[in-house]
């Protein structure tokens, strides 16, 4: 059996599950799936990715998101829709959890303990801190000892 860890910031479209689940062919995939809900700290820099893609609407509406305890609320709801999601699709399996701080500090030790064959950060683009490799998949290459693959989330 193949094992992925999967970073996620939201719930997955039908499209990214797709995607996921169709990348190793016949292969059986357990999913590890580690959700950060969007936080104030990045509201910043999330606002510039949507200027510079012409989002004006989105990046006006960026201090509207959820923080704290509803961002956790919504971050669980999403995180239970992904995973029967993932199982849906054919996953061999799927467990998560939602946290609420930097999901790469415990990352390494996460891909040890279920002996990942790889990390998928699936979030969508954040090219500003892409820029100076602070995005997840740059930070990820520097803590683990397996392959990490970086790909957009779609809109369904």
């Amino acid at each position: 059996m193949f094992t992925t860890v999967l970073l996620i910031e939201k719930a997955l479209s039908d499209a990214d599950v797709e995607l996921v689940t169709t990348l190793h062919a016949d292969e059986n995939v357990f999913f590890h799936v580690v959700m950060q809900p969007r936080g104030k700290q990045d509201e910043f820099l999330r606002a510039i990715d949507d200027v510079a893609f012409g989002y004006l609407e989105q990046a006006a509406k960026e201090r509207e998101e959820p923080h704290g305890q509803a961002a956790l609320s919504a971050a669980d709801a999403a995180l239970e829709h992904t995973l029967r999601a993932l199982r849906h699709a054919g996953a061999a399996g799927a467990e998560g959890a939602v946290v609420d701080h930097n999901p790469l500090e415990g990352l390494q030790d996460l891909v040890k303990e279920v002996s990942a064959d790889e990390v998928i950060v699936l979030a969508a683009p954040h090219w500003v801190e892409g820029l100076f490799h602070r995005d997840w998949a740059s930070q990820a290459r520097h803590k683990v000892g397996v392959p990490v693959l970086q790909l957009f989330s779609q809109q369904d």
